[in-house]
């Protein structure tokens, strides 16, 4: 499956972002979806993910109740709305896919597909 994220950019802190990936090759709904980001000089870090029908999601601690991921099966897109936005979000964020999972796991080895980055720079 090959991914697309964008809606990457610059917002001031306490801003919102929405990013997106398009997944095309494969059935969509084949695949737990996952977001990931780096930061420079930091390793890749789960962000969250979400079942093969929305209904189940997981985020990351300093995410929580902040971003939101969703999908929309019939546009083959995978979303993550980031809300009150900190500097400490400023990095290059990935889309991620798997189909072989049924947890949705936080490594990002554990997902087969990852796509290019999209930068997110948040200023204070």
């Amino acid at each position: 499956v090959q991914l697309q994220a964008s809606g990457g950019g610059l917002v001031q802190a306490g801003g919102s972002l929405r990013l997106s990936c398009g997944a095309s090759g494969r059935t969509f709904t084949n695949y737990v979806m996952g977001w990931f980001r780096q930061a420079p000089g930091k390793e890749r870090e789960f962000v969250a993910a979400i079942g093969r029908i929305g209904r189940s999601t997981a985020y990351s601690d300093p995410v929580k109740g902040r971003f939101t991921i969703s999908r929309d099966n019939a546009k083959n897109t995978v979303y993550l709305q980031m809300n009150s936005l900190k500097p400490e979000d400023t990095a290059v964020y990935y889309c991620a896919a798997d189909q072989n999972q049924n947890l949705l796991s936080r490594y990002d080895y554990d997902y087969t597909y990852l796509g290019q980055g999209t930068q997110v720079t948040v200023s204070s």
